[in-house]
């Protein structure tokens, strides 16, 4: 499917201007809409690649830059992390919620449909997918790896706020994440399933953090091809879904 792409600049309710990369589909129609987030190296060569895939695949996909109050254009090395800190360590919950509504915004702009847009979102934009899911009217929110989601040490986690999840939720662990322990993993199932949430859970057993990511040395491209169209799935499913219910 041929597609166009391209930054643009987005206003956000705090009065901060935001830039997002963007793909659509070149031909129209009623077409579903995307926020894609980021990890924390920023909206860099991978994350713009990823958004042109859902972008071939039929979704008008945004991926926000979400630290753009402290690094417009910010991208850092994989191998580079600590690069990453300050502005990780930077983002609030509410800032974001706004940045996320300017996205939205965006792509009711474009004519996509309330209710229409789903959120994916890897690492730390694993946790931005599913703060999205709690604070916007979107279909569905599929979770890649997403640290934070659950409370550990300071970090008080959006396990707090499970009773405002309005979608359904996807997913995914990796077995060998070191990263995120298992029981941060079992914590977020645990309180959906507690809450009567609409959720799936992939736990991919030999795969590590980041195993998404074709540019990073944890890439796992078995488990890379099984959750794709899982995705996918999950995401036109839902999509479709909150279409027919607008109607």
């Amino acid at each position: 499917m041929e597609i166009r792409s391209g930054y643009v600049d987005l206003k956000v309710a705090d009065g901060t201007t935001m830039q997002a990369w963007t793909a659509r589909p070149v031909d129209g129609g009623a077409l579903p809409g995307l926020l894609v987030f980021q990890e924390a190296f920023g909206v860099n060569e991978h994350i713009r690649d990823v958004t042109q895939r859902f972008a071939r695949e039929g979704f008008v996909a945004i991926a926000p830059e979400l630290y753009h109050r402290t690094a417009r254009g910010f991208e850092a090395s994989y191998n580079d992390f600590p690069a990453t800190v300050p502005h990780v360590n930077a983002l609030k919950d509410e800032p974001m919620e706004a940045d996320q509504r300017a996205a939205v915004d965006w792509l009711t702009a474009q004519g996509v449909s309330e209710g229409r847009t789903g959120a994916v979102g890897y690492c730390m934009g694993g946790r931005a997918a599913f703060l999205a899911g709690l604070s916007l009217k979107i279909g569905c929110a599929a979770s890649y790896y997403g640290g934070g989601i659950a409370p550990r040490g300071n970090n008080a986690g959006l396990l707090g706020r499970v009773a405002d999840l309005g979608c359904p939720a996807l997913l995914f662990w990796g077995g060998k994440d070191k990263h995120i322990p298992q029981d941060q993993a079992l914590a977020v199932r645990n309180a959906l399933g507690g809450a009567g949430k609409s959720f799936i859970n992939v736990e991919i057993s030999d795969a590590d953090h980041g195993f998404f990511c074709d540019a990073r040395a944890s890439y796992n491209a078995t488990a890379a091809a099984v959750a794709w169209p899982t995705t996918l799935a999950f995401l036109r499913l839902h999509t479709a879904q909150a279409a027919v219910a607008a109607r």
